[in-house]
């Protein structure tokens, strides 16, 4: 079963090119990964210093790869000074069964 989750954080004024830099570089790596179905970055279009990263890994092994990932702990250091929230906020999601 795939592991998907919607991770929110919002950028601090004046720091939104920086964490889109990062981002970008961020997902490049991770879609990279193995286990990764999908790592989809977004904002909102009514407050774009609001992200939206949409991930889905392949099950919850290949998440558990995915946090040990050697380039997850610098980015999300990097990340922390630049956004209003304390770390990115975690919903987990689950697929209704298609009928």
């Amino acid at each position: 079963m795939t592991k998907t989750l919607l991770a929110e954080f919002t950028a601090r004024e004046g720091a939104e090119d920086e964490v889109t830099r990062l981002i970008r570089e961020y997902a490049l790596k991770v879609r990279e990964e193995e286990g990764n179905v999908a790592f989809d970055v977004y904002t909102k279009t009514a407050a774009p210093r609001a992200y939206w990263i949409f991930e889905v890994y392949r099950d919850e092994d290949a998440f558990q790869a995915h946090l040990k990932a050697p380039y997850g702990a610098p980015f999300n250091a990097a990340l922390v000074p630049l956004i209003e929230e304390d770390a990115s906020v975690l919903t987990f999601l689950d697929e209704i069964d298609r009928a």
